[in-house]
This record gives C-alpha cells, structure tokens and sequence, in this order.
C-alpha cells in the first residue's frame, strides 16, 4: 500500500478501508490454506503383548509420525502387559515426544494391564473408552511368583476402589524376598514418577503395582489416573479440541475437532518380528530349542534337530529379549553361513542350507534396528544374497541328489555288465583283459582270441563272460 498516495481525509480513509480488506482476505486465504494443507493426527495400534517387535514398531511409529509433522499421536492399546524393558523403550519415546501422545485404551473390551497402565501414565493425555479397565502393575519375573509366605493374606486383585485395599498399598501382600522387594520398589517410584510428571494419582498408581489394584474407565476417570472417557476417535478428538497440553517446557492448545487421522501400521518385517516375539511363539521356540539339541546330542550327525534347534533357541532368546536385537542379528547371521558352509562338507542333502538360509535372513532383518537413527540393511541387499544362497542351496542338494541315483563306481558290481577283450581262448576257458588286467573268465561257447564279451556275474578273481551279439 505505500504506492498508493493519499492526499485528503476522505482518499486517506478510503486507503485504510481497502488496505484492511485486502489485509483480511490474505488472512482469510492463509488460514482456509492452512486449514486444507493441514496434517492428520497419526494413529498407532499397540494390540497384544509389549515384547521387543513391538516396542520397536511403536518407537518407529512415532518418530515417522514426528517426521511428517502430524499435530496427535493417538496410540490406540489393548494388552495384558509385556517386558518391563520393552515398556521403558516404549515411555522413554513418549516422553521425549515434541508431539502430544494420546494413550487411548480402546475398544470397549480392551484393557491397559500390567505394563499398559505405566505406558497410560506416561502419555501427554490418558483416555478410555467406556467398558474398558487398567491396572494389575505388579512387576513378575518370567519364570513366574514365588509362593507366598504362610500367613501373609493378599488383598483381592479387582478390590473396589473405594475399599482400604485399593486405596492403601499398606494392604497389600509384602514381597517376600529381596530381588521381588527390589522389583516392586523400583516400579512404585517409577510409576509414582510418572503420575508426577503428568498430574496423575499417583497412589494408585502405587496400589496398582503394590496390590495389582484394577479400575473400569469411569472409576479411573472419577480419581484422577485418566483425561478422558471418549466412545470412539472421534469422540476423542471432539473432547480433546481446546485442552492444553505441556510439552517439555511449553503448553500447547490442542485443535482437534475436525482433524483426520491416518493410521500407521508395521510393515511385513515388523510384523514377522511380532508373530515371532508372542509369549506362546517364543516358548514353542523354546522348547523347540532344547529339544532340538538334545535330540541332535542323543543322534550325532543327525544334523536336523541340531539346526532347527539351534535356530530355534537364538530366536527364542531375542523374543524374551535375553539378547539383545543386534547380539541376536549377529548370532544368527553367523549360523547361517556356518550352516550354508558345513553344507559343502557334509552330505545333508539340504538341511543344513536350508536351515543357514533361514537363520541368515532372519538375522539381517532383526541385525539392525534403531528407530532414532534409522539403521537398516537394505531389503534388496537381503534379497539378493539370499536368492544367490538358496541356488547355491539348491545346486548342492541337486549335485547331491544326482550322484546318489549314479550305480555303484567300485568293487564287483561296478564290473557287472563290462565288456572284456579276449585275450587267450579255450572251449570254457580263455584269459580276457578288463581295464587294462588280466582275468581268468569262463564262457558258455567258444570264443576267438580278440572278441569282445560282457561280465555277467564275479566269482572271486574269476568272471563269467558271454559274447556280444
């Protein structure tokens, strides 16, 4: 507008009423743009047990939801619990979050147990939808509880909310030795922690962990450990417009009610590796494992039960996150080419190659696996040594194969069906040679010296010939 010159009063107010409504048709025009450009929230399914896969595609989830700058990570739970350390990966990213995460336990059914109801208490906003429940955060190492000492009476599991036994964690049962009281300890501070960070109740939080307290969604929204009840995502999204979150040291509005959501979902790697890291999966491997070996130790050379054995064992090793992913990578990546090599040396027919190549493609999959970095081997490299190491494979078993169905190359029946050249001749009675030997042979009918027969049967040093027709 400084083009524009204004002599008098009246071009003066004329100026400022165009220079105003040009001002609020570019605002206008910026916000209806900003209105269509604008990102969905990202929304991320967290359904079944917390194990390594898991947490990795949850820690992937939402650092590419923070990639393309979406406004809401909705993480859409339902889960018995899982592994404590999974469950830390899993908070540590949440809480690291420029973006605001939504923990929404849904759908009505669903629940938020045991490491669930932790991740509900990191969460920038926790949310329920109406027949759902959280609680039962008692810390159980995998190889189960111990008995309970004699009169030591433990408070019900699902104690009402308003009763002494949910409200006191003096009513629960004390841990009964020094690794459980470390265990129980370690879990009340850290999840009285994250009720403090987060404004939450955080004495329930500590019966859920002392007494494995339980609560519906409408108790859990009456005292204080959830934000909201909401029916459904959109129903979320429309109580969530206008509340204000803190992200790290500064609040944000959010605005909601009209947001899509785009859901982000594993990819075929992610996806294996949670079949895989199933508790009921990762004890069949397990056991698989062990018996393999033992099998293969009872029947030295049996070479099967020793490979799936061993595979077995290391994947089940990195379900119960024994090893770590990249340790576990590495050790199956080495049995597959130990295996892929022993196959030149040992007449397995298949087994042993077969069993490499699994274990060497399962391995470069799980080898490297960051989300904050974004390590990975590339799919085509895996591809491509894995189809060059299953037609070497396959080249063996053929090879193999082949030779087997090859006749006998040594001793007497190789001789059968020879042919011999006369060397002396008699009526029954002549001297033949045979690759370069002199035979005594025996012969039906007379034969000339320099005419050729065929063994048809060695006795000792002695063949019988008959003549060729």
């Amino acid at each position: 507008m400084s083009a524009v010159r204004c002599n008098s009063e009246g071009r003066q107010l004329v100026c400022r009423v165009v220079a105003s409504l040009l001002l609020t048709l570019a605002a206008l025009g910026r916000g209806a743009s900003t209105v269509a450009t604008a990102e969905p929230a990202a929304m991320i399914d967290l359904d079944g047990p917390i194990a390594p896969a898991m947490s990795r595609y949850i820690e992937r989830a939402i650092l590419d939801a923070q990639s393309r700058h979406s406004p809401l990570i909705i993480l859409r739970m339902d889960t018995p619990g899982g592994l404590d350390t999974s469950m830390r990966d899993i908070i540590k990213t949440i809480l690291a979050s420029p973006v605001p995460v939504v923990t929404y336990v849904a759908p009505p059914g669903a629940r938020a147990a045991s490491a669930g109801t932790y991740i509900l208490y990191a969460s920038h906003i926790a949310a329920m939808a109406p027949g759902t429940n959280l609680g039962a955060a008692t810390p159980i190492s995998i190889g189960g509880e111990s008995p309970d000492a004699p009169g030591n009476p433990i408070a019900p599991a699902t104690a009402p909310a308003s009763s002494p036994a949910a409200k006191s964690p003096a009513a629960s049962p004390a841990p009964t030795t020094a690794s459980e009281r470390k265990a129980v300890n370690d879990a009340v501070a850290y999840i009285r922690s994250l009720a403090q960070l987060r404004g939450r109740n955080a004495e329930w939080g500590e019966s859920a962990v002392r007494g494995a307290a339980s609560l519906s969604a409408e108790d859990a929204l009456a005292q204080h450990v959830i934000d909201v009840v909401a029916n459904d995502v959109p129903d979320l999204l429309r109580r969530l417009d206008g509340r204000t979150v803190r992200i790290a040291e500064h609040e944000l509005v959010l605005h909601t009610a009209n947001l899509a959501v785009n859901r982000i979902g594993p990819d075929w790697r992610q996806r294996l590796l949670i079949v895989l890291t199933h508790p009921t999966i990762a004890y069949g491997l397990l056991l698989i494992g062990i018996y393999g070996l033992l099998l293969e130790g009872y029947n030295p050379g049996a070479v099967l039960p020793g490979v799936v054995g061993a595979l077995s064992l290391l994947l089940a090793l990195y379900a119960f996150e024994l090893l770590a992913v990249n340790f576990a990578g590495v050790a199956l990546v080495a049995l597959g080419a130990g295996l892929i090599v022993l196959e030149f040396f040992m007449p397995a027919f298949g087994s042993l190659g077969i069993g490499g190549l699994i274990a060497f493609v399962i391995g470069s999959i799980i080898l490297f696996d960051n989300p904050a970095q974004g390590l990975r081997v590339a799919l085509p490299l895996i591809a491509g040594f894995s189809i060059a190491g299953a037609l070497i494979i396959a080249a063996i078993t053929w090879l193999a194969a082949r030779s087997r169905r090859r006749p006998v190359a040594t001793g007497a029946e190789a001789m059968m069906g020879g042919l011999v050249e006369v060397v002396s001749h008699a009526r029954d009675h002549c001297v033949v040679r045979y690759g370069g030997e002199l035979w005594n042979a025996h012969a039906s009918v007379a034969l000339h010296v320099g005419q050729r027969a065929r063994i048809i049967r060695v006795t000792g040093l002695t063949l019988w010939i008959e003549p060729v027709l």
